[in-house]
């Protein structure tokens, strides 16, 4: 094979790969924006499933994972604030309390209405007796674009169909194969 060739397959994949990254967008689980660090007792990671929605629910969810840097237990009293503004309309502001999660103190859940694509600048405050921390981040909101349950039958149906009538030519290739009996 000469060097051309070899080359080709080389920047057909580099070109698919590239590509892939440049389209991405948010449509699976929660990604981390912030993990592990340090503001003043407090060591918070934060995740996101940053989902925009038209129909008013709020689908922008966020977690938030406390631990000390003492290594010592979460006070039961600590909790997590989490307001979030899109990045072009700061006047547009939601905030939320996060809620425990499974009684343990150290993962905390809010959830937001974000009601448009695009950039929002998150804001976690974490309060209690061991100290305020603030953590800054950003975040980009997406419709979610995973399809509707009823759309996935639609889609599995030409291939149940294909399958079907692949069996039936079978089980027809299979009868005429039998020797026939003379009476």
């Amino acid at each position: 094979m000469s060097p051309h060739g070899r080359a080709c397959p080389a920047m057909i994949l580099a070109m698919c790969v590239s590509m892939s990254a440049a389209l991405y967008g948010h449509s699976g689980p929660p990604f981390p924006l912030v993990s592990d660090r340090t503001v003043g007792p407090y060591q918070l990671s934060v995740w996101s499933d940053p989902d925009a929605t038209d129909n008013g629910s709020a689908a922008g969810q966020f977690w938030v994972m406390v631990a000390l840097t003492d290594g010592s237990g979460v006070p039961p009293d600590t909790r997590a604030a989490i307001s979030i503004h899109p990045a072009d309309r700061p006047d547009a502001s939601q905030a939320a309390h996060a809620s425990v999660v499974n009684g343990d103190t150290g993962r905390q859940f809010a959830a937001l209405l974000m009601d448009h694509e695009g950039r929002y600048v998150v804001q976690v405050t974490v309060t209690g007796s061991r100290g305020t921390a603030v953590v800054d981040t950003e975040v980009d909101a997406t419709y979610d674009l995973r399809p509707a349950r009823w759309l996935l039958a639609l889609y599995v149906m030409p291939f149940l169909a294909v399958g079907f009538l692949w069996t039936k030519l079978l089980f027809a290739r299979r009868r005429g194969r039998r020797p026939r009996r003379v009476p």
